[in-house]
């Protein structure tokens, strides 16, 4: 992740680091708040209609997960706009990057239609559950375990979510790479970017990565994935805890 980071650095400049952060701000803002307002309304709904209690484990994981699904599939667009901003060098001609975020919304629009908006939506809302389920109900969990401990405190709040990070990113890694693979191909370009393995789907680009990489292959990208996910979950977390003390 180092030599990476150093890599782009060099050759791309610093500003690269940050390709794509327009759409990555446009994602948080839909793909995060429906996520979170989901989750909860869905257990608030479950306490109020079926009298099951919000600390039930069957009724984390099933309100997470469909809320991580329902937040992905409306927000994949975003995360198209991210990857494809994000994947391409700065200095290519006649790449994305030479657009802003709405002139490469147009550019996929006109080039690959409206399904290419929607490009990789299987993987991405497949992530998106798996992320929700271990994320939420581990931290909901883990939380309500510390209370002992901590209390309601900040302190339990960072360790929960660094906790939850954690997994979550133990169980989202190889639904990432499927994702970002699937989102990057285009079948106009395979030729000039020498990939000779077109990808039908999701479980082709599974089978045909392990086929040729190995099945370690699938979490690459692990450490960089928890060193995103564990500040922005702190950072969250801690946020919308002390809003909703307010």
């Amino acid at each position: 992740m180092i030599d990476a980071f150093y890599q782009i650095y060099k050759e791309e400049g610093f500003l690269s680091l940050y390709s794509g952060i327009s759409p990555a701000l446009l994602r948080q803002c839909t793909y995060g708040s429906i996520k979170f307002g989901t989750y909860y309304s869905l257990k608030k709904a479950c306490n109020d209609y079926l009298q099951m209690t919000e600390d039930m484990i069957v009724v984390n994981f099933t309100c997470a997960i469909c809320s991580g699904i329902i937040s992905a599939s409306i927000a994949n667009p975003t995360d198209v706009l991210k990857v494809r901003l994000q994947a391409l060098g700065r200095e290519k001609v006649g790449t994305y990057v030479q657009y802003n975020v709405f002139k490469c919304f147009r550019h996929i629009y006109v080039h690959e239609g409206l399904g290419g908006l929607w490009k990789g939506v299987g993987p991405t809302s497949q992530r998106a559950g798996i992320i929700a389920s271990v994320e939420l109900p581990v931290y909901d969990y883990c939380k309500h375990k510390l209370m002992v401990i901590f209390g309601n405190h900040i302190s339990n709040h960072f360790i929960s979510s660094l906790i939850a990070s954690f997994f979550s990113a133990i169980a989202s890694n190889p639904i990432d790479v499927i994702r970002t693979r699937l989102m990057n191909q285009n079948q106009s370009n395979y030729n000039e970017i020498g990939n000779n393995h077109i990808y039908k789907g999701s479980i082709d680009c599974f089978l045909k990565t392990v086929k040729y990489e190995g099945v370690f292959s699938l979490y690459k990208g692990f450490v960089p994935t928890f060193v995103r996910m564990g500040p922005w979950n702190i950072i969250f977390f801690i946020i919308y805890e002390k809003l909703k003390s307010i």
